[in-house]
């Protein structure tokens, strides 16, 4: 007001105390419980500083100083001392908990927190104290601490040699849980997923979230957490879980989903925010039209203090999206003896009473409780988890990774998984969709250099002739969204895509206006929504983001494209412990399935060392893939499948299948960089529609097989200078190139039904780009054996491609392009 800005003018000294308060308070704040840190008084918060030096003289502090609620009356003069001014200013802001908020940039958001920390009421026109806190709220508060210190006392006296990462120090972690939950209940939140590390999960498993004792007790003892007849194999005792529905009395309940996390404990961070993101965007379909993306869903994540500040995940989530963080951090488990490098500090914890025993005191002395009470709580808890360890022997472990949005779905070695799949769809269909990924809006001016990309799609489409990568792309999406699936892609440009060949989105050229064609209203309506996510180069952040999106529900394809195939290396930690763990650790682990695909651009073609390799080796390496072919005739159920298409048709079955499978696996696509427009690469509608799928291995099509001579198996994109010479050299039926198209899980059948053709080949050899030690030479090797046993081959697989080597490719452009001519040559050699 008017009376404020001129008593800010003429007590402009008071003002710049008071706002160097606010800006400085927290370098002097009080934020050691031990009281180890020493703290130098800070210049900036003294009022002599200011020329403010009589502490008795009075001030009037109406708009310096917001003592009144928010809609008081903001006219009426109000006079402190300046003792009376500090006094409160440093119980405010150099008291136990340190505030930094000035360097805002929003002045609201500054005021908000100046009326909220000086007034102790809420900034809100209605006069309301932060915390009521009632002797009801005191009481379960403490039954909450009281009950996590005898759990930690219980496991101590009962497996003095667990690891249990017990929450001794920070049970305020309990109550400060149970208000956050209730207040997003109350506040309309129905779906909270939380993301925490081990320390106090067990305490918060068996209390807020209704974990059994005698399911913790059973996994302590040694047993299982998962059913048997799942033959799973489990995890560790820190990492287990629970999704418990809460009721809070607001007007519906909340679910709590912890989430499973590997001991790379941030690791966990974007996969909640992906799980969060999809759920939000699932339910925005069934929510009123106001509903905005976070008001049913909240994500939560607990962090260890080092990590948070060390853990670069940890920034790379928040870069991702908002979280609600609460810090957490003591010794790393019961078996160390902290004692031995940090003495101090351990004689002075030894020496004070536990957080509950303090707020225990405190109820006392405010008569909310008596000590009667406080044994009652203790021993009652005591006596429940007597009887819970007793139940152990009879104890049996349930699954529930089949209900809700997943109830349509089988568990992947069930007799009832289907691995093939109808992937095909009809001409008309195919024709509708490819239309509309490239229907330009009305009055909507695109790039020039687009039409080209427009019309040679139409063209395409119309003809059946001459489908792309990119075409073939399109119309996997669209028809899988015809069919009420979702489709995400994230990664760096993914909309334009990295080698300007999706074009998924378009920008109008006057007004940056921007389009997803296949979602815009017209001839094209699709239930499922094609979202676009253009991501930060935050890899590990970026996969786990879209494989906790693949956790939420299976009517989802989330894809992550790589810029270049080996832009998975700032990915690896999330990449071996979750992804490719299952797919791989989250179904042996964890009871999770996850449909994710990785898109990882592959191929030497002269770029260097570091954009030539998906390190496709390490994917396979990665898998769990037999060395030998089922003998029960079964489908092969491995961890992540890890294909190499050749085709766009091959691509465009691959999308459908991870869909149209009643379970889900990781995807793993050594995707094609100078395939991409090459016109011999491409496909026709033929090999998308009806009576077409997917082929593990493609047998070389043009061959007279009773001719040949020598027969080479390959992967990957070399396959097409292969062809192209063997036609130069006039040695066409002299020797075949039979393409792996899929590695993991290895086509023993497909591949030995192709070489059977081959009754006069003296020799097979497996040829590709990569050096030896490198690519899918040796994954092959070791699982070629038994198909040579089948057709009755009696020679060994021999190698043709670069020697070993330290790098994926040479950085040398001419060195390069004699290794390459050397590795085609080596296809003919002796011919």
């Amino acid at each position: 007001t008017e009376a404020q800005l001129q008593n800010r003018y003429l007590n402009a000294p008071l003002l710049r105390y008071v706002d160097s308060m606010r800006t400085h308070g927290h370098r002097a704040a009080r934020i050691d419980p031990l009281d180890l840190i020493h703290r130098e008084e800070v210049a900036a918060l003294n009022p002599r500083r200011y020329g403010l030096t009589d502490d008795s003289k009075k001030y009037n502090v109406n708009g310096i100083l917001w003592t009144k609620p928010f809609g008081g009356s903001d006219s009426t003069q109000e006079w402190w001392t300046l003792a009376e001014i500090t006094r409160h200013l440093r119980s405010v802001y150099v008291g136990k908990i340190a505030y930094e908020y000035m360097h805002s940039p929003s002045k609201t958001e500054r005021l908000w927190f100046s009326h909220l920390l000086e007034s102790e009421s809420l900034p809100s026109s209605e006069e309301q104290p932060v915390t009521i806190m009632d002797a009801k709220a005191k009481r379960r508060i403490h039954e909450l601490l009281a009950r996590s210190e005898v759990l930690d006392n219980f496991l101590q006296l009962k497996f003095p040699n667990l690891k249990r990462y017990g929450l001794e120090g920070g049970e305020s972690m309990l109550p400060a849980l149970d208000s956050l939950f209730s207040s997003a209940s109350h506040g309309g939140i129905e779906h909270i997923i939380l993301g925490m590390p081990h320390r106090g999960r067990l305490n918060l498993l068996t209390d807020l979230l209704q974990f059994p004792p005698a399911a913790l007790f059973n996994k302590i003892k040694g047993f299982s957490e998962i059913p048997e007849d799942l033959h799973a194999e489990g995890d560790v005792l820190s990492h287990l879980v629970a999704s418990p529905t809460l009721s809070y009395g607001a007007r519906n309940p909340v679910k709590v989903s912890l989430l499973p996390n590997p001991s790379h404990l941030e690791a966990v961070n974007p996969i909640a925010l992906g799980k969060t993101r999809a759920k939000q965007y699932a339910l925005l379909k069934t929510s009123p039209k106001d509903c905005e993306l976070g008001d049913k869903v909240m994500c939560v994540q607990l962090h260890g203090d080092a990590s948070f500040a060390g853990q670069g995940v940890v920034m790379e989530g928040l870069g991702l999206n908002v979280v609600r963080a609460m810090d957490i951090a003591f010794r790393h488990n019961e078996l160390d003896l902290p004692s031995i490098t940090s003495p101090l500090m351990y004689e002075q914890i030894s020496a004070r009473r536990s957080v509950p025993q303090i707020y225990e005191e405190k109820l006392k002395l405010e008569e909310t409780i008596d000590a009667q009470t406080i044994a009652s709580v203790r021993e009652a808890h005591r006596t429940h988890l007597d009887v819970e360890l007793a139940a152990v022997p009879s104890f049996k472990p349930t699954a529930s990774m089949l209900q809700a949005q997943w109830s349509g779905m089988v568990w992947p070695a069930s007799e009832d998984a289907v691995f093939e799949p109808e992937t095909s769809v009809n001409e008309e269909t195919l024709r509708t969709v490819g239309r509309a990924s490239v229907a330009v809006p009305e009055n909507f001016e695109v790039h020039p250099k687009l039409l080209r990309h427009i019309k040679n799609r139409l063209k395409s489409i119309e003809s059946g002739t001459g489908v792309d990568w990119a075409t073939a792309e399109a119309l996997a999406f669209g028809s899988l969204m015809l069919e009420g699936c979702d489709v995400r892609i994230s990664g760096q440009d993914v909309g334009r895509g990295t080698f300007s060949q999706r074009h998924a989105m378009l920008v109008d050229q006057r007004t940056e206006r921007v389009v997803v064609p296949l979602n815009e209203d017209g001839e094209f309506k699709a239930e499922g929504r094609l979202e676009l996510a253009n991501s930060s180069l935050s890899e590990m952040a970026v996969l786990g983001f879209e494989y906790g999106a693949s956790w939420e529900r299976p009517n989802i394809l989330p894809i992550w494209e790589a810029q270049f195939g080996d832009f998975f290396n700032g990915a690896q930690v999330g990449l071996y412990i979750c992804f490719a763990g299952g797919g791989a650790n989250s179904s042996a682990k964890w009871l999770k399935q996850s449909g994710i695909v990785m898109l990882l651009p592959h191929g030497l073609d002269g770029a260097g060392p570091e954009h030539s390799s998906s390190r496709i080796e390490r994917m396979l390496q990665l898998s769990d893939d037999a060395y030998e072919p089922n003998t029960d005739g079964k489908p092969s159920n491995v961890n992540i499948h890890v294909t190499f298409p050749t085709t766009p048709g091959q691509y465009f079955h691959l999308l459908r299948r991870q869909i149209k499978r009643n379970f889900r696996k990781p995807l793993i696509v050594a995707g094609p960089k100078a395939l991409l427009r090459l016109s011999a690469a491409s496909s026709s509608l033929s090999d998308l529609s009806e009576g077409s799928r997917f082929q593990p291995v493609l047998d070389d099509p043009i061959v007279d097989a009773s001719q040949v001579k020598r027969v080479v198996l390959l992967s990957g994109k070399i396959y097409y200078e292969l062809i192209k010479e063997r036609e130069t050299r006039g040695l066409t039926d002299a020797v075949a190139f039979i393409r792996l198209e899929e590695l993991s899980p290895f086509p023993f059948n497909q591949l030995a039904e192709t070489l059977k053709r081959y009754t006069e080949a003296k020799e097979i050899v497996y040829l590709q780009e990569e050096p030896r030690n490198q690519g899918a030479y040796t994954h092959v090797a070791s699982r070629i054996q038994p198909v040579f046993e089948e057709v009755g081959f009696r020679g060994a697989l021999g190698y043709r491609g670069r020697k070993e080597s330290a790098l994926p490719a040479p950085g040398i452009g001419k060195l390069y392009s004699a290794q390459q001519r050397a590795v085609i040559d080596s296809a003919f050699e002796a011919l």
